[in-house]
């Protein structure tokens, strides 16, 4: 516990309390930041199937489906507040600063949540500027390079994304099997066996149905029951970011049950967005943009708002360590985070340090006023494969390297014409996905009501 409370006061430090002797030796140059949206409401609205599976009604959202909630707003102008405070110290910036042209870049993912996130932050970081915020589409247009998608395929490249995902926590199966007990829980908490679909087609979140689409010209994909449960698991999630309670339909949930319930959306976005193999594809538009940024010779700061997704594929491309976070409900990468890459000069060589920044759970509930006094949360990320000096900073040229190598990666992908579209990771059998209304697996033997491929048959 006592390294634990170190390890974190080192993390807060590197960014919002640099030595005096830091200071004497460094001159912070720029600073480029990699943002997820804040609070959104749940992706789909009317119909939904998250909302087929409870007979509870959910949160009435302040915002249209998959937008920004008022809240969002609110806690992402607080988090821009807490950066103009941060850059102001470290000298970077003046107060009050109006950014020569090229100085200064806001660049958006297209979707109202990413470019209205943008819009907040640059509210509270450069309230005397009228800061414009870039984005290329039409309003809810996904801009590819925010759209992390297969650009490449062939099928030898899929099979070995395929044979990465065997590898993370024991396999697909394995890993979702590990958290069944949260997929009980939740089953519990939304009354599932009550629920509009119990009465037609789902009484369970299963996993042996899962399959995988991974096709170029798309993001990765899965179908089945556990894609149902991750639905359901963002939409917990958001209600109670939303709601400021720890409740969710009366049942009352404690922090680490939260951070189960966050951990079933981790397995999905593990198993799509996290080998490196797929990462190096799908992130490609964003590393490239990152290392150009870090290049750039006028520019000051970056600000590139997208998704949890771009967070989690820029990592594996480019082999950073995330740290699983704290005093968080989501356990990688919480909503509203930033991926801050500092770059610091000596006078004679560059160097960065990278850092996860998001809100506390307890600030998003309360509305903190974030400051240098009362900071979100700062955890350092590493990088595998490299050193870090005395300073705990990185070559610039170190993560250029790496940067160039993940390019270079995607350079080597053949793109080539496709055999199949998709992939099963279970037995693809009629009675791995047969299952009586209470949810116990059936087998030929079994008789009464039978679900089987999501329909009801009687035996």
């Amino acid at each position: 516990m006592l390294v634990a409370a170190m390890m974190a006061a080192m993390s807060l430090e590197a960014q919002t309390e640099r030595s005096d002797d830091f200071k004497s030796k460094y001159e912070l140059k720029e600073v480029v930041v990699m943002s997820r949206h804040n609070i959104r409401s749940p992706l789909t609205s009317g119909g939904a199937a998250y909302m087929r599976v409870t007979p509870y009604e959910w949160f009435k959202w302040t915002s249209p489906s998959s937008q920004l909630s008022q809240r969002g707003g609110v806690l992402e102008t607080e988090m821009g507040q807490f950066f103009r405070k941060w850059v102001v110290s470290a000298g970077l910036l003046p107060d009050n600063y109006r950014p020569q042209e090229g100085e200064v870049l806001f660049y958006a993912n297209s979707r109202q949540r990413t470019f209205t996130t943008a819009k907040y932050f640059s509210a509270g970081f450069l309230p005397f500027a009228n800061v414009e915020i870039q984005h290329k589409y039409d309003e809810d247009k996904m801009d590819p390079v925010f759209k992390a998608q297969f650009t490449k395929m062939n099928d030898e490249y899929r099979q070995q994304i395929l044979a990465e995902m065997e590898t993370l926590h024991g396999g697909p199966e394995a890993w979702m099997q590990s958290v069944q007990p949260t997929l009980t829980l939740m089953e519990e908490v939304i009354d599932m066996a009550h629920s509009p679909a119990a009465a037609n087609d789902t009484v369970h979140f299963r996993f042996d149905d899962t399959q995988y689409k991974i096709e170029k010209g798309d993001e990765p994909k899965m179908t089945g029951g556990f894609k149902l449960a991750y639905g359901v698991s963002d939409a917990l999630v958001l209600q109670c970011y939303e709601s400021e309670d720890m409740a969710a339909f009366g049942h009352e949930l404690t922090e680490e049950q939260w951070r189960d319930i966050c951990r079933v959306k981790e397995v999905h976005d593990g198993l799509l967005y996290a080998t490196h193999s797929a990462a190096v594809n799908l992130a490609y538009p964003l590393v490239s943009r990152i290392r150009e940024e870090l290049a750039h010779a006028s520019r000051k700061f970056t600000f590139l708002c997208g998704h949890d997704v771009n967070l989690t594929s820029i990592g594996a491309a480019l082999r950073l360590n995330l740290p699983e976070t704290e005093q968080a409900l989501e356990v990688r990468t919480p909503i509203g985070s930033k991926l801050v890459f500092e770059k610091w000069s000596d006078g004679s060589e560059d160097y960065v340090a990278i850092n996860l920044v998001y809100p506390k759970y307890s600030q998003m509930h309360a509305r903190t006023l974030l400051s240098l006094e009362e900071p979100p949360m700062v955890q350092t990320v590493t990088i595998e494969g490299l050193t870090a000096n005395s300073d705990g900073l990185y070559r610039l040229a170190d993560l250029d390297a790496r940067m160039a190598s993940a390019m270079a990666e995607y350079d080597a992908i053949e793109d080539a014409p496709t055999a199949v579209s998709s992939a099963t990771r279970t037995a693809a059998t009629s009675e791995g996905h047969s299952y009586t209304l209470n949810g116990i697996p059936a087998n030929a033997s079994t008789r009464g009501i039978v679900i089987t491929n999501g329909k009801k048959i009687l035996r």
